[in-house]
């Protein structure tokens, strides 16, 4: 299918591109075409199999982290709020991640199998050109998450701070740009150490998740523990005002879809992480133990926390912070805020930074790198003043709810291109080029047929996510955008294409580089 690399001079090394191989014939592409630096380089490249380093134990560090996210226990101690009581909670969390389970997986697969990152994925239904909607949707999000979070952790760090120099709390009484000096100090901090992980790349993101998942599996163990102690060994199983009957399940079923729904953006680009899988199995275990079984450990911590505060005082802890915040103990205080700390750090490095990473080097391949578009990123995540958007309501619901309610029908259109119009099979190579004759040209280099079928399921979405007529569906909004997307995109699709299932070997570069 490929010939030798040509004679032509190497790119430019700024752009990481190695030299731009050239297609031979096929059924597909009747004349040679030349994959284009416009849509190629060493970062959007496939990975070549032999070289991939990451295990089933990395895949499970990843949700070892991410599960265990203050976000994510602010979600599940506020379904105790609501009134769900403990075996609900982790009934709930018990049927969202066996569904996360499922959809993650056959998601990460994807990348296994081509070794290519999300917005090269894109491109398979979207599009050489239609892909950029994907991917930069997805980014969008991310990058201003990875603002927020840098910001939330960097307020722990204060506490940390004037816990151990309480001189410094005089500090932290200005406001400049909406952020006190100390403020400025310690979001600093954090934003310089994780630009600096990501300046060394996957592998580099790699080491430090699988660095930070057991610190932070022992340290949130550690503090359910505190707690039962401090509660005298039993808990509280629910709230005075319980819920029961039909209202209790609604909830469950609606906390399982939510939780599917706090993944949304990782069930679109898990293929930035499978690309570097060593097997298929790496997946599966991988997956296996980081979400049905890590998610079970997540919500026995959860239902202690919470049962155990609520037994001692009362009132229902909202987050561990407050849990650590509570430790009389300074040591422990210090040791559990970095635990803390390391954890938000993980988590956006693999949620809110690499996505963004992999969307604007698909759109500027020939200026941008890894590197180059972490630092692009993180700067993005500074100028933006984040502390001042996660301080404002509307753009938190309307901003971020808004591209949130467009990943499902992205999700549909890409899942059921793939797997059951393609049924797998993909032309890896000519995912790369840019030539009218290329398989993923379509239309000027947009499929008309995706975008037909992603318009109708996006307002389906904003309409069930903003529409206060719809706000029962609410809970259900992904599933009911990516319902609609898969459905809608198989009944549009061209049955009469015949696919090439092409490896992108020849065109592939090692997984580090």
């Amino acid at each position: 299918m490929l010939i030798d690399r040509p004679r032509a001079p190497k790119q430019p090394e700024i752009a990481n591109q190695p030299v731009i191989p050239v297609l031979q014939k096929s059924a597909v592409s009747p004349e040679p075409l030349t994959l284009s630096t416009r849509l190629y380089n060493a970062d959007l490249a496939p990975t070549k199999v032999e070289g991939r380093r990451w295990s089933g134990y990395n895949i499970f560090t990843l949700w070892a982290n991410d599960v265990h996210s203050l976000g994510n226990y602010g979600f599940a101690l506020g379904l105790f709020a609501l009134g769900l009581g403990g075996w609900q909670i982790l009934l709930a969390l018990g049927i969202g991640s066996a569904l996360l389970f499922v959809l993650l997986t056959i998601s990460g697969y994807m990348g296994h199998k081509t070794g290519i990152p999300f917005p090269v994925m894109a491109r398979i239904a979207f599009g050489v050109r239609g892909a950029q909607l994907a991917s930069l949707i997805r980014g969008g999000v991310a990058i201003v998450w990875f603002g927020i979070q840098t910001f939330l952790a960097s307020l722990v760090l204060r506490v940390l701070l004037i816990a151990i120099f309480p001189g410094l709390e005089s500090m932290d009484q200005n406001s400049i740009l909406g952020l006190s000096t100390l403020g400025w100090i310690t979001f600093g901090a954090l934003w310089l150490l994780q630009t600096y992980v990501v300046q060394h790349g996957m592998d580099m993101i790699r080491k430090y998740e699988a660095f930070a998942g057991p610190i932070i599996l022992v340290t949130l163990a550690a503090l359910a523990i505190w707690v039962l102690v401090e509660a005298g060994g039993t808990i509280a199983w629910s709230t005075a005002d319980h819920l029961t009957g039909g209202v209790m399940w609604r909830e469950i079923f609606a906390g399982a879809a939510l939780w599917v729904s706090i993944y949304a953006t990782f069930v679109l680009n898990f293929c930035d992480f499978t690309r570097a899988c060593k097997t298929r199995k790496s997946i599966f275990h991988g997956n296996f133990w980081g979400i049905p079984i890590n998610v079970l450990f997540f919500g026995a911590i959860v239902v202690v926390m919470a049962g155990g505060q609520y037994k001692i005082n009362g009132e229902i802890v909202a987050s561990p912070a407050d849990v650590v915040n509570a430790i009389p103990n300074t040591p422990l205080l210090v040791i559990a805020s970095l635990a803390l700390i390391i954890l938000t750090v993980a988590v956006n490095l693999m949620a809110n930074f690499v996505a963004p990473i992999y969307a604007l080097t698909n759109l500027f391949p020939q200026k941008l790198n890894f590197a180059r578009a972490g630092l692009v990123s993180a700067v993005i995540g500074l100028v933006i003043l984040p502390w001042n958007l996660y301080n404002s309501p509307a753009v938190i619901n309307y901003f971020l709810g808004g591209l949130g309610a467009l990943l499902g029908p992205l999700f549909g259109i890409i899942i059921a291109d793939y797997w059951l119009i393609r049924k797998a099979k993909i032309n890896v190579p000519e995912l790369y080029t840019d030539a009218p004759s290329g398989a993923y040209y379509y239309r000027h280099g947009i499929n008309p047929r995706a975008l037909a079928a992603f318009l109708p399921a996006a307002l389906s979405s904003l309409a069930i996510a903003f529409a206060p007529v719809l706000s029962s569906l609410a809970a259900f909004a992904w599933f009911i955008g990516a319902g609609l997307g898969a459905v809608i995109y198989f009944a549009l699709a061209d049955r009469t294409v015949t696919f090439d299932d092409v490896s992108g070997e020849s065109i592939a570069v090692e997984s580090v580089h």
